[in-house]
């Protein structure tokens, strides 16, 4: 475009050329950022009260124009088990009364809150790359639709909002959870289902693993690096929640169906009325009073929460932010429990922990010790119970559950 002169319509399809490739590119430097962050531990969630209508609104409205271009009719239904509202192409709600065929209209109105207790960015992110796979490989004039809709009967809602997550099932601390009633909904279900290539059965297994397509044809024809349905999976998990992917098979379309466990009423109402809904619920305002505690973490942002948390709650807190200097601090004095976390450069907290366990008895060798880490599956779960850690708290922490699994693990 520098050495000689275009039409302006070429000029135009060669600006739009680089504009999308430049967005590719972006979006290949993003996903290898993120999966920098989960392998190193470092994906940390800004959790708070959010609504899944606003966020997969959101989510539709970044996809419009490429559904569009492409003739796909792209469609949104919310259900609360006895209403349905849907949103279609014409951007408008419709809502209609589930079981009716057709839908039994009544009044336009806005689609109920369905809340669940995550980080509104990252939510987004998970139906974004949903959709956006959807559209992607749904040929000309095909359908995407995106369903939302609390289920599962007599099940456990989240309450606090801090889980410890397995790969593909969900390890919810009790403390963190309330019973839901008999026969009330305890997940936010997300379902984005299309018409497009499909899955083949041998791929279906390995669809959420890093860096795996389908095919070299895929590669070359739609671009990525098979990293986006990942992230999602691991996102999803990190929100305490579950995703799964059915196909019938190649030319079949594809449905991924993501489970995240619901606001609880009590926590909601909690918020609502102005009440602080993660106030310790110990009868003592400072149950780690006296106690000792060596706080090991690279992270400033972390060490300063730490310390505030801790300090709030009565203890007397050492910090440090490399491996190297909490066995350096253990020579000198004796604190009462430590915790770090995993993800260090140097000296990790697995490396830590074996080092401390070989200590003499009088300098920390049974000194109990707590890992807190966004490395939150169950295999990491029991790589660091191995490693000669008591307890395994995932990131981002409540400082409620952090403060009962201290006094669990020290019988306070």
């Amino acid at each position: 475009m520098q050495t000689q002169t275009f039409t302006p319509e070429k000029t135009a399809q060669a600006l739009a050329t680089i504009e999308r490739n430049a967005k590719l590119q972006a979006q290949l430097i993003e996903d290898l950022l993120d999966v920098s962050r989960i392998l190193r531990g470092k994906m940390v969630l800004n959790v708070e009260p959010i609504n899944l209508v606003t966020i997969i609104e959101a989510a539709i409205e970044t996809v419009r124009l490429a559904a569009e271009s492409k003739g796909i009719t792209l469609r949104l239904v919310v259900s609360d088990g006895a209403n349905q509202w849907e949103r279609g192409n014409m951007n408008l709600w419709e809502r209609g009364l589930n079981g009716a065929s057709p839908p039994l209209p009544l009044p336009s109105s806005c689609p109920p809150v369905i809340e669940v207790w995550g980080d509104s960015a990252r939510l987004q992110q998970i139906v974004w790359n949903l959709l956006t796979n959807a559209v992607k490989f749904t040929p000309y004039a095909g359908q995407v639709e995106v369903q939302l809709a609390p289920v599962g009967d007599g099940e456990w809602g989240v309450e606090s909002g801090t889980w410890q997550m397995g790969a593909g099932e969900t390890h919810l601390h009790t403390d963190a959870m309330d019973r839901v009633s008999s026969g009330s909904p305890a997940f936010a279900q997300i379902t984005v289902s299309d018409t497009g290539k499909g899955i083949d059965p041998n791929f279906l297994p390995h669809v959420f693993d890093y860096f795996r397509q389908e095919d070299g044809a895929t590669t070359r024809k739609f671009g990525g690096l098979g990293l986006g349905l990942a992230i999602v999976r691991h996102l999803t998990e990190q929100h305490g929640g579950t995703i799964q992917a059915d196909s019938p098979g190649e030319g079949q379309g594809a449905t991924f169906t993501v489970r995240l466990p619901l606001l609880t009423r009590r926590r909601s109402e909690a918020i609502d009325e102005g009440q602080d809904p993660d106030s310790p619920m110990t009868s003592s305002q400072h149950p780690l009073a006296g106690l000792r505690i060596l706080v090991v973490d690279d992270e400033a942002d972390m060490r300063e929460l730490m310390l505030t948390v801790l300090e709030t709650y009565g203890a007397q807190v050492s910090i440090v932010q490399s491996a190297k200097e909490a066995l350096r601090l253990l020579q000198q004095t004796q604190p009462d429990l430590l915790i770090s976390d995993i993800g260090m450069p140097d000296m990790d907290g697995y490396m830590l922990i074996q080092q401390v366990r070989k200590l003499p008895p009088d300098k920390g060798r049974y000194i109990p010790a707590i890992a807190l880490t966004a490395y939150a599956s169950e295999f990491d779960q029991q790589q660091a119970l191995a490693a000669g850690f008591q307890q395994h708290i995932a990131k981002p922490v409540e400082p409620d559950v952090l403060v009962e699994a201290i006094a669990t693990l020290l019988r306070l």
